[in-house]
């Protein structure tokens, strides 16, 4: 059940007939996983805190760097050289002392993410390079959890959500194949900081619809954003039934 402080925390959420008391009790019963802490992952972070989603997984093995701090809004200059998961868990904390907060400060391997991935009910994807993107959809088509992808570089940013427990969905794999432009790194192509925070957010607004159960999340949409435009352009993607990693699993 919800208590005052929480009814109270949680009001203008609750008001919304979409979510409602029903709504907001799945939030809280509701485990997920945020794979990176920077500047997607930090709107993310933030805004399922506040929202009141009962567990939040915390993966990242890299420290805060003064250059992070442009975009990376869940850090600050104090927190420089430190570890990003205990930057993160004290801003989380302050913002939210209800959310039970988990946290995984090594580099997730097969094993490691099958196990963390099996254990919540939806995966937020907020890495920055391929070879992790791939880890994390393949454990979440392995245990049909729900995989929020997102990524943001120069002026550009993508986000799609892949739903391995409907069989229309397609899979991160389905979309990029074996690799992609995405394995350039802000370090080196430069990203605007806003932008990651446009897709973050949107990120957490998928994460909210398919945890609380409202709206139509962008399965088997692919949402384009151009920044310098600021356009929104959206493509339709279809399942590969030929897909090496899950094709097999809904023949």
């Amino acid at each position: 059940m919800l208590n005052d402080q929480e009814l109270l925390r949680y009001s203008r959420q609750i008001l919304l007939a979409h979510i409602d008391i029903d709504g907001q009790l799945r939030l809280k019963d509701s485990r997920v996983l945020i794979v990176g802490l920077g500047g997607l992952g930090a709107p993310v972070a933030l805004y399922l805190a506040a929202a009141g989603v009962g567990e939040l997984h915390l993966a990242d093995f890299d420290t805060v760097d003064l250059t992070n701090l442009q975009r990376q809004i869940i850090h600050d200059t104090d927190s420089v050289g430190s570890s990003k998961v205990d930057s993160a868990i004290k801003r989380l904390t302050a913002i939210n002392p209800e959310v039970r907060l988990v946290a995984h400060r090594a580099a997730l391997d097969e094993d490691s993410l099958a196990q963390v991935v099996s254990g919540v009910d939806l995966v937020l994807d907020c890495s920055d390079n391929f070879g992790t993107r791939e880890a994390v959809n393949a454990a979440c088509v392995a245990a049909g959890r729900p995989l929020v992808s997102g990524a943001a570089i120069r002026l550009e940013g993508q986000l799609s959500v892949f739903d391995p427990r409907r069989p229309e969905s397609p899979c991160y794999h389905c979309l990029y194949g074996h690799g992609s432009e995405a394995e350039l790194t802000c370090s080196e192509a430069g990203v605007v900081g806003p932008l990651v925070g446009l897709v973050g957010s949107l990120q957490a607004l998928e994460a909210l619809k398919l945890l609380a159960g409202f709206g139509e999340p962008l399965v088997g949409r692919l949402l384009l954003i151009d920044a310098l435009g600021t356009r929104f352009r959206e493509l339709r993607v279809k399942r590969d039934p030929g897909c090496s990693v899950c094709g097999p699993r809904h023949a």
